[in-house]
């Protein structure tokens, strides 16, 4: 097996390489003045199964992904498996007006054309997977961010929202501690209470944990009303840091007293390494007859 780094996923795909004790190639990625995406695998062939981690976000990124397919099937890949760890556009998986794209399936249809199997992790709608056409997984971060928190002093797991409840529940299992979820609570027309829906927080340390994290503003909101509540602390996590603009900066200057998340987009907060549950998704891959395709 080869583990082949894109530009955006360079130091999972060599933790993954060193965890499955194979060899990983950083692909070479530039830009042409124009802003076309050059990209080169180096070396003369490849005959061996590959596993290519590159994000399909931002934009540009699907098109780097897109160019590593083909040349590794140039230079005679014997099975393509596709390990993206942050899924863009899964978020566009239905019609919700009349004249928009069904941005997920689109993606899923064009990234499955060369290749043999895909994993992501923590996408934000498991349904979008049916829409390859080759065996496709979702690997859950849960076990990574417990493990990460269980020596932490950490006594009551958080979900956002209730959408998200079951993402506390399996942290908060996995750690032996209670788990509940936020309810937004409107006081007036003005006014709006967060507080966990179940469990009292005070004196507690409390950490809250999502998938995806962009701007940060309703982090922010309910940490502050939690810490109001009596929380002795509040740590928050998540499988994808987007942070858009100045968002690290303002979650990691107030109220909040640690943020975290995976190492699926790669920032100065991903210290949580999700390489162990992709190896051992590949691993159980390779074991299955007949998803790696042999040539």
């Amino acid at each position: 097996m080869i583990v082949i780094g894109g530009s955006t996923s360079r130091d999972l795909a060599k933790e993954l390489a060193m965890l499955l004790e194979c060899k990983c190639i950083l692909a070479s990625s530039t830009r042409f003045p124009d802003g076309e995406c050059y990209t080169r695998i180096e070396g003369e062939s490849l005959n061996d199964d590959v596993v290519i981690v590159q994000n399909t976000y931002p934009d540009h990124s699907i098109i780097e992904m897109l160019l590593l397919q083909d040349a590794a099937k140039r230079m005679g890949a014997r099975s393509i498996t596709l390990v993206i760890p942050y899924f863009g556009y899964a978020r566009q998986d239905r019609i919700f007006k009349p004249g928009e794209p069904l941005s997920a399936k689109v993606m899923a249809n064009h990234l499955g054309l060369v290749c043999d199997r895909v994993i992501t992790i923590d996408i934000h709608k498991e349904s979008v997977l049916k829409n390859f056409k080759c065996p496709a997984s979702d690997i859950k971060a849960s076990g990574a961010i417990a493990e990460y928190f269980m020596d932490k002093g950490i006594d009551l797991v958080l979900a956002p929202d209730a959408g998200a409840a079951e993402r506390a529940k399996d942290v908060g299992t996995r750690m032996g501690l209670p788990y509940d979820h936020l309810e937004k609570t409107r006081l007036s027309g003005t006014e709006v209470r967060i507080a966990p829906a179940k469990r009292g927080c005070v004196n507690k340390n409390v950490l809250i944990v999502d998938d995806i994290i962009a701007t940060g503003g309703t982090i922010l909101a309910a940490t502050i009303q939690l810490k109001e509540a009596g929380a002795k602390s509040v740590s928050v996590v998540c499988t994808h840091g987007v942070f858009t603009g100045d968002a690290i900066q303002r979650l990691t200057g107030g109220n909040i007293d640690a943020l975290l998340c995976c190492n699926t987009l790669e920032s100065k907060v991903s210290n949580i390494s999700v390489a162990s549950a992709v190896a051992e998704e590949l691993k159980r891959a390779k074991k299955k007859k007949g998803i790696l395709r042999k040539n």
